[in-house]
């Protein structure tokens, strides 16, 4: 059995019909920049977020990116951030010319532990940049509680968590600003690279309109130094066909999830949790377990396919040497780093297939 980490060629199959008719409709258009569906999928994510405003942007990294230079960040500001992410949670802030600090993370869950933000405060902090780590939402409640005692935005990267709710409310539409990815992996992928901010601030909406399209309001009419960040039409026209089936893709994932945790129990693997207030919607399913490189080549062995995100803490990545961190200062993020590991997970996978699985890691626990 060949069991992929994530298998987009399954989910095509499922959609085929929809999504070609969809690129044909583009196609015999011909408005392939900030076209119809451009527009239309935008109306439909920020209803579906529970947001005013979405702006389709070229990637997750630019929409956090933008969403800090609408808020104002800039050089000689922090912004607190998670050391374990993907590295572009940090550098969206660099991107700004402001710093990122780097904050530890609650060992249940993998995103920023509130706990530890008050130590990490400084009279230069002007934003927290809370990460919905694998699906997980952070904890949206003491975030914000945080930052409104201390006058700060809180941007939420959800470029991980479509369709994930905290304490009912979709994530992305907590804070001042929320940046998600349709990187083709995602819950909400594209066909390629693109993303979104989502809030309710017009003037955060305006700026990020402008700034995606070359600084223009209208053609040829620059009013602002902008970038070339534009959603293309074609993967906007993809992606409104698959947020109509985004909820019971999740549903799927979720099921999934307490598939594996029932398989799992009682073995030697530290199983995902659940926040009590979260809907968690299982981008990835990571487990904790030590010996993890022989398990993954048991398992590739097996034709098993895994992952592990991240290998490296982004406080101690080469990019980042520059700031001073050191092993040890964030244990729960490096702990993790050594020994987390993501099993195959995405809506189409077969009950028998996560049976297999796990019955294949029980294998290799039990021989010690």
């Amino acid at each position: 059995m060949e069991i992929k980490l994530v298998d987009l060629g399954r989910q095509y199959q499922t959609i085929k019909g929809e999504i070609d008719e969809a690129i044909a409709r583009v196609l015999s258009r011909t408005d392939f920049i900030l076209g119809e569906d451009v527009r239309q999928f935008e109306r439909e994510f920020a209803d579906y977020c529970g947001a005013k405003y979405a702006v389709g942007l070229d990637s997750g990294t630019s929409a956090l990116e933008l969403a800090l230079r609408a808020l104002g960040v800039g050089p000689g500001d922090e912004v607190l951030v998670p050391a374990n992410s993907f590295i572009a949670s940090a550098a969206a802030v660099s991107f700004t010319g402001a710093t990122p600090v780097f904050v530890d993370v609650d060992a249940a869950t993998y995103t920023i532990d509130p706990e530890q933000l008050p130590r990490r405060l400084s009279a230069r902090t002007k934003a927290i940049l809370p990460v919905h780590l694998y699906g997980q939402p952070a904890n949206m409640g003491a975030i914000m509680g945080f930052a409104e005692r201390h006058g700060l935005f809180v941007v939420e990267d959800a470029c991980q968590a479509h369709g994930a709710r905290w304490d009912g409310r979709r994530v992305g539409s907590i804070g001042q600003v929320g940046a998600f990815s349709f990187y083709p992996g995602k819950n909400l992928g594209a066909l390629g690279d693109g993303g979104a901010l989502v809030t309710n601030d017009p003037g955060v909406a305006e700026l990020a309109t402008v700034w995606r399209n070359c600084g223009q309001r209208e053609k040829y009419q620059h009013v602002q130094i902008g970038w070339t960040r534009r959603l293309d039409t074609i993967h906007a026209a993809a992606l409104r066909v698959k947020l109509r089936h985004l909820d019971r893709w999740n549903a799927s994932r979720r099921q999934l999830a307490q598939l594996y945790n029932q398989a799992l129990a009682g073995a030697q693997v530290e199983r995902p949790q659940e926040a009590p207030a979260a809907e968690h919607v299982y981008h990835l399913y990571v487990v904790q377990v030590d010996r993890r490189e022989e398990l993954r080549s048991a398992l590739a062995e097996k034709g098993i396919a895994t992952g592990i995100h991240y290998p490296t803490p982004i406080h101690l990545q080469p990019a980042y040497k520059g700031l001073g961190y050191r092993v040890g200062d964030f244990p729960v993020s490096e702990q993790a780093a050594r020994r987390v590991l993501s099993l195959p997970l995405f809506p189409e996978l077969e009950e028998r297939e996560v049976r297999y699985v796990a019955d294949t890691i029980r294998s290799f626990l039990s021989r010690g």
